[in-house]
């Protein structure tokens, strides 16, 4: 997923992706640990997707904090 394409989300779809994500790194996690996991590099790419859609959480309470004159 890229950063134009998470963008391109609501925040209740941004909510929904973040809580996705988190779930199958759980689960990617729990399954390494127990040797069931083939392909590691899924959690690599899973963390990055995640950081992307927090990011983009960010950056929209950034703007909103900003638009309605959070700064003194």
């Amino acid at each position: 997923m890229k950063m134009t394409e998470v963008r391109e989300l609501t925040a209740g779809e941004l909510e929904g992706k973040e809580q996705e994500l988190r779930a199958e790194l759980f689960n990617l996690k729990f399954r390494k640990a127990t040797g069931q996991l083939d392909n590691t590099a899924r959690i690599r790419l899973i963390r990055r997707d995640l950081a992307r859609v927090v990011s983009s959480k960010r950056e929209r309470a950034a703007e909103t904090a900003g638009a309605s004159g959070g700064e003194n």
